[in-house]
């Protein structure tokens, strides 16, 4: 059975996430307030984040850099600026 949170990201129930994907207190913030689809989102995000910025992971600079911009995505409602990339225009 799955689990329903409040996502702080869709504002709406959604389904949860199965486990805990993050370390430490942040990882337990997104596991109860963020749901799949959310999650989803800013793996997307996060890749082109990494490929555009050629972040070493290996970096705790670029290690840090991802954190904030995942709670500026995820809790803060901001958007992602990928340098390059032009969002379709209607």
């Amino acid at each position: 059975m799955s689990r329903t949170v409040y996502c702080q990201y869709l504002k709406e129930e959604a389904e949860g996430l199965d486990f805990q994907l993050y370390p430490g207190e942040l990882g337990q913030r997104i596991f109860e307030n963020i749901s799949k689809q959310a999650w989803a989102e800013w793996q997307k995000k996060q890749t082109m984040l990494i490929n555009e910025k050629r972040l070493n992971l290996m970096d705790p600079e670029a290690r840090a850099f991802l954190e904030q911009a995942m709670v500026d995505f995820l809790f803060e409602g901001k958007e992602i600026e990928i340098e390059g990339y032009q969002p379709p225009s209607s």
